[in-house]
């Protein structure tokens, strides 16, 4: 629960962020097995006159004693663990034949171990829920049938009360669980929620507005400076969505939505770089589209290092129905074959990591040419149903 794995108890393997009423239970189930236990070694010496086989009876007893100390000196919460117990008390119950005549069982003797099997009962019902009870408690009382071959009024009536006993403590333990797990999701949102409400009070009082500051005084100022103020307002606005939405479907709409990728690529046009986009807007995914803007930056950015001085370059986008492709000329001095691979061996992952690594991410392809006379073609292409 909790979205955790359950912190465990060396000495009890019983998860601690479990509810206090199934902790309480399980020490309940602890303390029954052993007063149960009391129980069957009393009935078995009020009766031991009439018993075929004695022997047998202090043998499945001994067994009964063995696995009770061994749950109460070290319990075990495990589905091994009951699985174990559930079939020593069967176990225990068919034994019974071995120990007392046929007349003596068909009018309606205790079973040796008595009602010490219900301790399983209860400790599936605890482990698994309702299912787990009645599972439990419908094996336990097909061996008391077996058992006593003709069936009597009192192992009818004990098999429904086991029924009973597995069914509701079982139904009990999931409303507990379930109320519990719902309460602790609660408590996470509304600690989530007052964090969020701080951070929101730090960021309108610094980011925010040095955002906005940032995006007046670039339209003032115009030119490039232009496209700088644009990016500072569309990083803004998402911001200010973030922090100041109650509705998390809205929040998840302002990061997950879709964007105009000619808008997010405006910024990449200067003097020497021009940008050709259709008049149409070009939609994708928000993190799809920042990853194609990440991976043009990275090549646009490869032209200045590396296409020489007074290279121009071009970045075209297309949108064919099926996908969105985005394609970067130079006139500079191209690519000599075989170096972008000499690149990756010396560790250089440019090329490599930054545009061909984040477009294989999303489903699509990348690829660099370079033509005889010079200059160098970087093809980005992303499909519309990124492949999964």
């Amino acid at each position: 629960m909790g979205g955790r794995e359950p912190l465990t108890s060396a000495r009890t393997a019983v998860p601690l962020d479990e509810h206090v009423v199934v902790r309480g239970l399980w020490r309940a189930v602890d303390v029954f097995r052993c007063l149960a236990l009391a129980y069957a070694v009393w009935s078995a010496w009020e009766r031991r006159d009439e018993m075929v086989n004695p022997t047998a009876a202090v043998v499945i007893l001994g067994v009964l004693t063995g696995w009770t100390v061994v749950q109460t000196v070290r319990p075990m919460r495990t589905a091994r663990a009951y699985t174990v117990e559930l079939a020593i008390a069967c176990a225990a119950i068919l034994g019974t034949r071995l120990v007392d005549s046929p007349e003596v069982i068909t009018a309606g003797a205790k079973t040796i171990p008595s009602i010490w099997p219900s301790a399983a009962i209860v400790g599936w019902a605890v482990l698994r829920g309702w299912r787990g009870g009645v599972v439990a408690a419908a094996i336990v009382a097909a061996c008391s049938f077996v058992e006593v071959i003709e069936p009597t009024a009192n192992t009818v009536t004990n098999s429904i009360l086991g029924l009973l006993l597995g069914g509701c403590i079982g139904y009990c333990v999931d409303l507990t669980r379930a109320s519990h797990a719902a309460l602790a999701q609660a408590m996470r949102v509304e600690a989530a929620r007052a964090e969020r409400d701080r951070l929101a009070r730090t960021v309108h009082d610094g980011v925010l507005q040095t955002l906005a500051f940032i995006n007046r005084r670039a339209i003032d100022i115009g030119g490039e400076t232009a496209a700088l103020g644009a990016m500072a307002g569309e990083q803004e606005r998402i911001l200010r969505t973030l922090v100041s939405q109650a509705d998390l479907a809205e929040v998840d709409r302002a990061v997950s939505g879709e964007a105009d990728l000619r808008g997010l690529l405006a910024h990449v046009e200067t003097d020497d770089i021009a940008l050709v986009a259709p008049g149409e807007p070009v939609l994708l995914p928000r993190r799809v589209a920042d990853e194609v803007v990440a991976a043009v930056e990275a090549a646009v950015d490869n032209v200045r290092k590396h296409a020489g001085e007074g290279a121009r370059a071009w970045v075209l986008l297309d949108d064919d129905g099926a996908g969105v492709q985005v394609t970067i000329r130079d006139s500079g001095v191209g690519v000599d074959a075989g170096r972008l691979d000499e690149a990756v061996g010396q560790g250089r992952l440019g090329v490599s990591s930054s545009i061909r690594g984040r477009l294989a991410d999303l489903g699509g392809t990348a690829s660099v040419t370079s033509g005889a006379t010079g200059g160098t073609t970087v093809e980005l292409r992303v499909p519309h149903t990124p492949a999964r």
